[in-house]
């Protein structure tokens, strides 16, 4: 019997979450699972999700308590024959997991933690969820210590698409864009501009890179609120012709080709796929050593972890990268194979299939 899932997001915008809930539809769908999406209209999902071939569904969820969203979502249910919810954000739990238990047949209803963030409450982690997943040990082993029981936390990591993420199959075309030539050192960083992804301190830190090695530039991906205050920083600290924002770019693997090195000196992540993309391109990264990140790098072999906010040891970390091709070399080449060894969205989406079945089966038998 083919399993049927539901995937709900109630958040309206595009992220790493939003698209690793994609991603697993996609996934699982070939491996036999029939999977829907309910998320809010006119969404960047919704929009996506049309274009995948993904069958979607859209409702407005405006608040956790939404009767008419519940309603609409029971319905849903029931007229699909889902056997499994998947929630992703605070709002569509409730509303789903509500639903679910207002539905003709017992669902397994799984709640997806994406964030690093603390938790304001255990509630529907405790009781509205069968299974919860989290995108890494770390955040798992932060619930568990939240009070919630181990025994229902599974961790199943986020993967990469390395046909997309594939050096072998995309051009470096940054240094053409940008007019570089191929002696220029260039470190890239991919992360929306916001605060906590850290790009002052990477800022902080280059006048001392630059003092050793004056010709590096650093390419900013990316947009989002910090981007005014970034480009105030960078005219303050007189770095305008060694620092470029680039803005949002559709072309991140052609970008990660052309780059030396990944920096991203984040002060909170739940697993930093950035990384894991660059490492894909077989480059070598560097990041701050906070949540997540402690298990995609590992310190001397992949990259270089730095201690949050420490922009002398980043700078430091930056120039031996910069200065020892050989071994900024060796790092890509490891990064890459770890990668490949557990952080692909065939992975993801077999461990997510196999949660999924395990769990259900058991709710089942425990319902007879």
């Amino acid at each position: 019997m083919t399993l049927k899932i539901l995937h709900t997001e109630s958040s309206p915008g595009w992220g790493g979450q939003e698209n690793r809930t994609l991603n697993e539809a996609l996934g699982l769908e070939k491996l036999g699972a029939k999977v829907y999406i309910l998320c809010q209209p006119n969404s960047i999902l919704f929009q996506k999700a049309q274009e995948s071939g993904i069958e979607v569904f859209t409702y407005p969820m405006r608040k956790s308590y939404d009767i008419k969203a519940v309603y609409f979502t029971m319905k849903l249910i029931n007229k699909l024959g889902i056997d499994v919810i998947n929630s992703h954000s605070g709002k569509d739990t409730y509303i789903s997991s509500i639903a679910g238990k207002l539905s003709r047949k017992p669902l397994l209803l799984v709640r997806t933690r994406h964030l690093a963030l603390p938790i304001t409450s255990t509630f529907s982690y405790k009781y509205l969820s069968h299974v919860i997943i989290t995108v890494s040990e770390y955040v798992r082993n932060y619930l568990i210590s939240k009070g919630i029981n181990g025994q229902k936390v599974f961790s199943v990591p986020t993967g990469i698409d390395i046909a997309k993420f594939n050096p072998d199959r995309v051009k470096a075309t940054l240094r053409e864009e940008l007019k570089l030539n191929e002696n220029i050192p260039l470190v890239g960083t991919v992360a929306v501009l916001r605060k906590k992804k850290g790009h002052h301190i990477l800022l902080e830190a280059i006048p001392s890179v630059l003092y050793k090695i004056p010709n590096a530039r650093f390419v900013f991906v990316g947009d989002g609120p910090q981007r005014k205050n970034i480009e105030n920083k960078i005219k303050e600290l007189k770095l305008h012709d060694n620092v470029i924002i680039l803005g949002h770019r559709n072309d991140i693997p052609e970008i990660l080709k052309s780059i030396d090195i990944f920096v991203l000196p984040t002060i909170q992540e739940a697993l930093g796929t950035s990384f894991l993309e660059a490492m894909a391109m077989q480059k070598p990264v560097i990041g701050s050593n906070v949540d997540g990140v402690k298990e995609v790098i590992d310190d001397g072999i992949n990259g270089y972890l730095f201690p949050p906010e420490d922009t002398k040891t980043l700078a430091e970390k930056i120039i031996k990268l910069l200065k020892d091709k050989e071994k900024a070399f060796e790092m890509g080449l490891k990064g890459q194979q770890k990668v490949y060894s557990k952080y692909t969205i065939e992975h993801m989406c077999n461990s997510m299939l196999e949660v999924y079945t395990k769990n259900l089966k058991s709710l089942k038998d425990s319902n007879r």
